[in-house]
């Protein structure tokens, strides 16, 4: 079913130059059975074998190129719900971490961020300079710096988990 636009593309684009091709083959050998027949019908045969055939093969190659945009589509798509996840999980993430994850550049990550921040969907702090995204629970508890068991100074450890370095007592995200 992915990718169904491109298929029927190619599809209608190949039925097009198909009927294109027959009707100039049948206006060819209509002309050379009946030797009567001016040159200029064999022409007109050619130019309507052309330009039948014309609005087929353009609404395939729009269908095609559809279907090529979709894919494009769901493949962002894809890589922001992955980016949506790193950050969940593990509270901050590396841009370049992110970036090596999601085999794109660090740049391509900053856009999927901007993407996803206009369409209300990541919640947290960026930190450019560092190159850090926090997830929303991260920065509720960043200014939280003291355990809630023992109130020792806590950190992030990783996967979405703050641990306290007295009680080892951890805090999920």
């Amino acid at each position: 079913m992915l990718g169904s636009g491109r298929t029927v593309g190619l599809f209608v684009i190949g039925g097009g130059v198909l009927f294109a091709c027959t009707g100039m083959v049948f206006t060819a050998l209509t002309v050379r059975v009946s030797s009567n027949m001016a040159s200029s019908w064999m022409v007109a045969g050619i130019i309507l074998s052309l330009i039948i055939p014309y609005p087929i093969i353009r609404f395939g190659v729009r269908r095609f190129n559809r279907g090529r945009k979709i894919l494009q589509e769901l493949s962002t798509i894809k890589k922001q719900k992955k980016l949506l996840i790193m950050v969940k999980d593990q509270g901050q993430v590396n841009i370049h971490d992110a970036a090596r994850a999601l085999r794109v550049d660090s740049n391509e990550v900053k856009r999927l961020v901007y993407d996803l921040v206009g369409k209300q969907l990541f919640h947290g702090y960026i930190n450019w300079d560092n190159s850090v995204l926090y997830s929303k629970h991260a920065v509720l508890l960043q200014g939280a710096t003291h355990c809630p068991s023992c109130g020792a100074e806590q950190h992030f450890s990783g996967r979405g988990i703050l641990q306290c370095h007295h009680c080892k007592a951890q805090v999920f995200l």
